[in-house]
Protein backbone atom coordinates (compact mmCIF):
# COMPACT_ATOMS: atom_id res chain seq x y z
CA UNK A 1 0.00 0.00 0.00
CA UNK A 2 1.19 3.34 -0.03
CA UNK A 3 2.52 6.11 -2.91
CA UNK A 4 6.36 5.73 -3.80
CA UNK A 5 7.47 9.08 -3.19
CA UNK A 6 4.73 10.85 -1.66
CA UNK A 7 5.67 13.74 0.73
CA UNK A 8 3.72 12.77 4.05
CA UNK A 9 5.02 9.91 5.78
CA UNK A 10 1.58 8.82 6.22
CA UNK A 11 0.97 8.36 2.68
CA UNK A 12 4.33 6.54 1.29
CA UNK A 13 4.05 2.58 0.97
CA UNK A 14 3.94 0.06 3.54
CA UNK A 15 3.95 -3.88 4.21
CA UNK A 16 0.70 -4.66 6.95
CA UNK A 17 -1.05 -8.48 7.91
CA UNK A 18 -3.75 -6.05 9.71
CA UNK A 19 -6.22 -5.67 6.73
CA UNK A 20 -8.29 -9.29 8.13
CA UNK A 21 -11.44 -10.57 6.46
CA UNK A 22 -14.31 -13.05 8.13
CA UNK A 23 -12.71 -16.55 8.13
CA UNK A 24 -15.38 -19.09 7.34
CA UNK A 25 -16.04 -22.30 8.49
CA UNK A 26 -12.97 -24.13 10.24
CA UNK A 27 -9.22 -22.82 10.28
CA UNK A 28 -6.50 -24.79 12.09
CA UNK A 29 -4.99 -22.81 15.07
CA UNK A 30 -1.36 -23.62 15.61
CA UNK A 31 1.58 -22.16 17.93
CA UNK A 32 1.79 -19.60 15.67
CA UNK A 33 -1.48 -18.80 15.17
CA UNK A 34 -4.28 -19.21 12.85
CA UNK A 35 -3.61 -21.19 9.21
CA UNK A 36 -3.22 -18.70 6.17
CA UNK A 37 -3.43 -15.58 8.31
CA UNK A 38 -0.63 -13.35 7.36
CA UNK A 39 2.12 -11.51 9.22
CA UNK A 40 4.09 -8.83 7.86
CA UNK A 41 6.60 -7.87 10.25
CA UNK A 42 7.78 -11.15 11.59
CA UNK A 43 10.35 -9.45 13.89
CA UNK A 44 7.89 -7.63 15.98
CA UNK A 45 4.49 -9.28 15.63
CA UNK A 46 3.42 -12.66 15.72
CA UNK A 47 5.25 -15.50 16.85
CA UNK A 48 3.98 -18.32 19.61
CA UNK A 49 3.45 -15.55 22.77
CA UNK A 50 1.60 -13.34 19.78
CA UNK A 51 -0.24 -16.05 18.32
CA UNK A 52 -3.68 -14.91 18.48
CA UNK A 53 -4.59 -11.05 19.13
CA UNK A 54 -7.96 -10.43 20.43
CA UNK A 55 -10.36 -6.94 20.21
CA UNK A 56 -13.34 -6.47 22.37
CA UNK A 57 -15.91 -5.34 20.05
CA UNK A 58 -17.66 -2.69 22.16
CA UNK A 59 -14.72 -0.64 21.55
CA UNK A 60 -15.49 0.17 18.28
CA UNK A 61 -17.99 3.07 18.70
CA UNK A 62 -15.68 5.08 20.84
CA UNK A 63 -13.06 4.94 18.16
CA UNK A 64 -16.09 5.41 15.67
CA UNK A 65 -16.87 9.10 17.60
CA UNK A 66 -13.34 9.92 18.74
CA UNK A 67 -11.88 9.85 15.56
CA UNK A 68 -15.50 10.47 13.64
CA UNK A 69 -14.98 8.00 11.09
CA UNK A 70 -17.58 5.00 10.31
CA UNK A 71 -14.07 3.22 8.59
CA UNK A 72 -12.91 2.19 12.46
CA UNK A 73 -15.41 -1.10 12.67
CA UNK A 74 -14.99 -4.54 13.22
CA UNK A 75 -11.50 -6.11 12.49
CA UNK A 76 -10.13 -2.65 11.93
CA UNK A 77 -7.35 -3.26 14.83
CA UNK A 78 -6.15 -6.52 12.68
CA UNK A 79 -7.53 -8.16 15.39
CA UNK A 80 -8.06 -12.74 14.93
CA UNK A 81 -10.58 -12.73 17.36
CA UNK A 82 -13.38 -10.23 17.81
CA UNK A 83 -14.65 -10.52 21.62
CA UNK A 84 -18.18 -9.72 22.77
CA UNK A 85 -19.17 -9.28 26.25
CA UNK A 86 -15.54 -9.19 27.98
CA UNK A 87 -12.92 -6.39 28.05
CA UNK A 88 -9.63 -5.48 29.56
CA UNK A 89 -10.54 -5.25 33.33
CA UNK A 90 -12.01 -8.70 32.58
CA UNK A 91 -9.02 -10.75 31.38
CA UNK A 92 -6.25 -11.75 32.73
CA UNK A 93 -3.08 -12.64 32.50
CA UNK A 94 -2.55 -16.83 32.02
CA UNK A 95 -6.42 -16.71 31.45
CA UNK A 96 -7.35 -20.27 29.97
CA UNK A 97 -9.62 -20.96 27.87
CA UNK A 98 -10.51 -23.70 25.23
CA UNK A 99 -12.14 -22.65 22.05
CA UNK A 100 -13.38 -25.56 19.62
CA UNK A 101 -10.31 -27.78 20.17
CA UNK A 102 -7.83 -25.45 21.09
CA UNK A 103 -6.65 -24.94 24.36
CA UNK A 104 -5.27 -20.74 24.75
CA UNK A 105 -3.88 -18.98 27.00
CA UNK A 106 -3.51 -14.91 27.77
CA UNK A 107 -0.36 -14.29 27.65
CA UNK A 108 0.14 -10.10 27.60
CA UNK A 109 -1.56 -6.81 26.39
CA UNK A 110 -1.05 -5.49 23.13
CA UNK A 111 1.24 -2.57 22.97
CA UNK A 112 0.13 -0.95 19.52
CA UNK A 113 2.81 -0.09 16.76
CA UNK A 114 2.79 2.70 13.87
CA UNK A 115 0.56 0.92 11.62
CA UNK A 116 -2.87 1.68 12.70
CA UNK A 117 -2.20 5.06 12.49
CA UNK A 118 -0.40 4.47 9.03
CA UNK A 119 -4.03 2.82 7.99
CA UNK A 120 -6.71 5.74 9.75
CA UNK A 121 -4.02 8.70 9.11
CA UNK A 122 -3.99 9.80 12.37
CA UNK A 123 -0.45 10.56 13.54
CA UNK A 124 -0.63 9.51 17.42
CA UNK A 125 -3.45 6.41 16.88
CA UNK A 126 -0.70 4.52 19.12
CA UNK A 127 -0.48 6.72 21.35
CA UNK A 128 -4.72 7.21 21.81
CA UNK A 129 -5.06 3.47 21.87
CA UNK A 130 -2.34 3.02 24.49
CA UNK A 131 -3.84 5.35 26.72
CA UNK A 132 -7.03 4.66 26.69
CA UNK A 133 -6.19 0.94 27.72
CA UNK A 134 -8.28 -0.41 24.95
CA UNK A 135 -5.56 -2.25 24.14
CA UNK A 136 -7.09 -5.45 23.29
CA UNK A 137 -4.64 -8.69 24.35
CA UNK A 138 -2.11 -11.81 22.71
CA UNK A 139 -2.88 -15.52 23.14
CA UNK A 140 -0.23 -18.19 23.46
CA UNK A 141 -1.44 -22.07 21.84
CA UNK A 142 -1.20 -24.13 24.05
CA UNK A 143 -3.05 -26.97 22.47
CA UNK A 144 -3.35 -26.85 18.57
CA UNK A 145 -6.79 -27.40 17.00
CA UNK A 146 -9.22 -26.48 14.95
CA UNK A 147 -11.28 -23.21 15.80
CA UNK A 148 -14.73 -22.04 13.57
CA UNK A 149 -16.00 -18.13 13.93
CA UNK A 150 -18.86 -17.85 16.40
CA UNK A 151 -17.47 -19.97 18.91
CA UNK A 152 -17.39 -19.11 22.35
CA UNK A 153 -14.31 -18.43 25.24
CA UNK A 154 -14.99 -21.28 27.82
CA UNK A 155 -12.66 -19.95 31.22
CA UNK A 156 -10.91 -23.23 32.23
CA UNK A 157 -8.19 -21.33 34.41
CA UNK A 158 -7.77 -18.14 36.29
CA UNK A 159 -4.28 -18.78 38.00
CA UNK A 160 -3.52 -14.49 38.26
CA UNK A 161 -7.27 -12.87 38.51
CA UNK A 162 -4.92 -9.73 40.31
CA UNK A 163 -3.48 -9.04 37.02
CA UNK A 164 -5.89 -7.88 34.51
CA UNK A 165 -4.69 -6.70 30.97
CA UNK A 166 -5.76 -2.80 32.71
CA UNK A 167 -3.67 -3.87 35.42
CA UNK A 168 -0.68 -4.51 33.32
CA UNK A 169 -0.97 -1.98 31.30
CA UNK A 170 -1.47 0.59 33.93
CA UNK A 171 1.97 -0.78 35.02
CA UNK A 172 3.45 -0.59 32.16
CA UNK A 173 2.92 3.00 31.09
CA UNK A 174 0.96 4.87 33.76
CA UNK A 175 2.27 4.15 36.55
CA UNK A 176 6.29 3.55 35.74
CA UNK A 177 7.56 5.01 39.10
CA UNK A 178 5.65 2.66 40.96
CA UNK A 179 8.72 -0.70 41.11
CA UNK A 180 6.96 -2.15 43.69
CA UNK A 181 4.13 -2.88 41.12
CA UNK A 182 7.02 -3.76 38.31
CA UNK A 183 8.41 -6.32 40.65
CA UNK A 184 5.19 -7.80 41.32
CA UNK A 185 3.91 -7.83 37.70
CA UNK A 186 7.58 -9.28 36.19
CA UNK A 187 7.39 -11.91 38.97
CA UNK A 188 4.09 -13.33 36.94
CA UNK A 189 5.70 -16.49 35.47
CA UNK A 190 2.99 -16.85 32.70
CA UNK A 191 2.97 -13.01 31.13
CA UNK A 192 5.30 -12.63 27.69
CA UNK A 193 8.67 -12.91 28.15
CA UNK A 194 9.41 -9.68 26.41
CA UNK A 195 7.07 -7.84 29.03
CA UNK A 196 9.12 -9.54 31.91
CA UNK A 197 12.38 -8.12 29.95
CA UNK A 198 11.22 -4.63 30.13
CA UNK A 199 9.64 -4.33 33.37
CA UNK A 200 13.75 -6.11 34.19
CA UNK A 201 15.16 -3.33 33.00
CA UNK A 202 13.07 -0.94 34.68
CA UNK A 203 13.92 -2.19 37.76
CA UNK A 204 17.88 -1.72 37.18
CA UNK A 205 16.97 1.78 36.10
CA UNK A 206 17.19 1.69 32.47
CA UNK A 207 14.92 3.79 30.71
CA UNK A 208 13.16 2.77 27.22
CA UNK A 209 11.41 4.99 24.73
CA UNK A 210 8.27 3.87 22.97
CA UNK A 211 8.67 7.11 20.10
CA UNK A 212 9.95 4.08 17.86
CA UNK A 213 7.25 1.78 18.52
CA UNK A 214 4.55 4.42 18.16
CA UNK A 215 6.06 6.44 15.02
CA UNK A 216 7.96 4.01 13.93
CA UNK A 217 8.34 5.61 9.61
CA UNK A 218 5.58 7.70 10.24
CA UNK A 219 6.93 10.86 11.88
CA UNK A 220 10.54 12.11 10.23
CA UNK A 221 13.52 12.45 12.56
Amino acid sequence: MGEPGAADPLDRPWESGMFKKESEGKSWLSETGIENDEVADTKNHGGPEKAVFAYPSAHYPFWQKKLGTDQMGIGAMGENFVITNVDEYAICIGDTFEIGEAIIQVSQPRQPCWKPARRFHVMDLALQIQNSGRTGWYFRVLKEGYISGGGSLNLIERPYPEWTIAACNEVMHFYKEDLRRADELASCHLLAPSWRRTLHKRLRGQKSSVGKRVYGPNKEA
